[in-house]
């Protein structure tokens, strides 16, 4: 059975889209059976991959709605080893729809169950939110990576986030941990940087990934083209951030 991991923050702007997609197409690289799951109505990280949000057609909607089984949704990508389900504006209705739904919280779980057993690893990149959508990732998966800014303001949203992961593990899903936070948008020149790093290390001791995720115009170009950052300049800082963090990964499973 593959290990789901949810990529989440309720805040916006720390890389987690980005995260989720490089995460991802380091573990394909590495020939690990991926696929990632956009259940973020921005369809972001569909486009991180080359695909067109405005022509998707069948999304991860029609799977929680239960219009379509989710191997109906998924398509190829660029690496061999990497798949997509892919999202689009129809999520963002989902929320509302699904208030009143029978197991609401769970729709995603189930649709995954079903193709739980194609993969290594299946990789959610959750909304910036804590909303259904969220609760149905978190229910889903076995872990949570967090990614963090290296700036003060990047800890205010985590307290809320790790609240509700424990509120699904007493509720819906006991088996939920948290994978690691990830350091994201960090600055090497920037004394605050390394400060916010320390400080992180310090209070989440093990829970920190060794892996850091630098601030890199790379990460940010690489997104407009399509393409993962390891198809766009492998050999970019981000390039090299995002692979560590897959090897300590793949190492601690």
């Amino acid at each position: 059975m593959g290990r789901i991991i949810a990529v989440a923050n309720q805040k916006g702007g720390v890389g987690k889209t980005t995260t989720a997609i490089n995460l991802a197409a380091s573990l394909a690289v590495a020939e690990r059976r991926t696929l990632l799951i956009d259940i973020d109505p921005q369809a972001n990280a569909g486009s991180g991959l080359g695909c067109n949000k405005k022509e998707t057609r069948e999304s991860v909607y029609h799977a929680l709605i239960g219009e379509k089984d989710i191997k109906d949704v998924i398509r190829r990508t660029e690496l061999k080893y990497l798949d997509l389900a892919p999202s689009n504006i129809d999520l963002t209705g989902a929320e509302i729809e699904l208030v009143s739904a029978i197991s609401r919280e769970t729709r995603l779980r189930e649709a995954v169950s079903s193709i739980s057993d194609d993969y290594d690893y299946i990789i959610i990149d959750c909304p910036p939110s804590l909303g259904l959508l969220t609760v149905n990732s978190l229910t889903s998966a076995n872990s949570v990576i967090v990614p963090m800014q290296c700036e003060y303001f990047a800890m205010e949203g985590l307290s809320h986030l790790l609240n509700t992961v424990s509120l699904i593990k007493k509720a819906l899903n006991p088996s939920i941990k948290i994978e690691g936070i990830l350091l994201t948008m960090f600055d090497q020149r920037n004394r605050l940087s390394h400060q916010v790093a320390e400080d992180i290390r310090a209070h989440f001791k093990e829970k920190v990934f060794e892996a850091v995720i630098p601030r890199n115009i790379k990460l940010s170009e690489c997104t407009s083209f399509g393409k993962p950052i390891l198809l766009y300049d492998i050999k970019s800082r981000g390039a090299v951030g995002y692979l560590d963090l897959a090897q300590e990964l793949m190492a601690r499973h």
